[in-house]
């Protein structure tokens, strides 16, 4: 089995005038060393040579004031899978710099990121990617962002618009995002029919002890979308709005810490190689993987 390589980059966003930081890990010659990325740690090679492919690629959009890294085991599941995966830190909405949280600002560059770190992703690696073979994995505002970059149209909610009225948001679909899958998505930003033009395979996961993102933000995709066949949504049993995450290091688990704490009883961990299988799964019929896949 290949390593798991990793690049750290930042990729310029001239419209919002920043630099989103990325995280590309991909399947590598060398040798894995557990490195720290701010409190989270993972065993990756860091600027190894990448081997094989070409690979479908997974983009990665977090939640509000969140981090890529709360996502790093399930990267690097889909690295040994036969994936190349992109971790960006929306700039503006992260857990160190959340100055653009509930702006019409914000629900447009979340979009734009996504299409600027794929054409980064490409320009990186582009002889290990199959051309135009992109699926979003997005949580919470994440799966919004994930659904508007595959084709749907935004309106601007209450935090955005507080004494303004409602408004479209300016977001340009991507025509190399092939599926989505969504994670306990925030999805209120959708009118009815505003979801008419995502016509991609969607896996939707979420859990029924959710009261961030109620089942009624599922509906809003199941009834939105352009045909609902093409919608597999499997929740969770006791899961919460964070219990998708990675399970935070001992220092961040803390009651006040609300990503790190999950329902009584309910166990993120363990959980873990379920959720990883399903979305493997469904990447491997959506995007599917290179048929000599060099990391098995």
């Amino acid at each position: 089995m290949a390593a798991c390589g990793c690049r750290l980059l930042e990729v310029a966003d001239t419209v919002q005038q920043a630099m989103i930081p990325l995280a590309l890990l991909y399947p590598a010659e060398g040798v894995e060393a557990t490195e720290q990325f701010g409190p989270y740690s993972l065993d990756v090679a860091l600027n190894a040579a990448p081997v094989g492919g070409p690979y479908p690629l997974v983009v990665v959009s977090h939640g509000n004031a969140g981090t890529p890294w709360a996502y790093r085991e399930l990267a690097k599941h889909l690295v040994q899978s036969g994936y190349i995966v992109a971790l960006p830190a929306h700039t503006g909405n992260t857990r160190h710099n959340n100055n653009r949280a509930n702006t019409a600002a914000n629900l447009a560059n979340r979009p734009r990121h996504i299409t600027l770190v794929i054409d980064a992703a490409y320009n990186e690696l582009n002889n290990h990617l199959i051309a135009d073979r992109v699926a979003v994995i997005g949580h919470s505002i994440g799966g919004y962002t994930a659904l508007a970059v595959a084709g749907g149209k935004p309106w601007t909610g209450p935090y955005e618009r507080k004494t303004n009225p409602p408004q479209p948001v300016p977001v340009t679909p991507d025509d190399r995002v092939r599926a989505l899958v969504l994670l306990a998505p925030a999805t209120a930003w959708f009118r009815p029919e505003a979801l008419r033009a995502v016509r991609l395979p969607i896996l939707m996961i979420t859990g029924d002890q959710d009261v961030n993102t109620p089942v009624e933000h599922a509906l809003n995709v199941l009834d939105g979308v352009a045909n609902r066949d093409q919608v597999v949504h499997k929740v969770f049993a006791g899961a919460a709005h964070f219990s998708f995450m990675s399970k935070f290091p001992p220092e961040m688990t803390k009651p006040e810490f609300h990503p790190s704490q999950d329902p009584p009883g309910f166990d993120r961990a363990a959980i873990q190689a379920e959720l990883f299988a399903d979305i493997d799964m469904f990447l491997q019929h959506a995007v599917g993987t290179p048929p000599h896949n060099e990391t098995r």
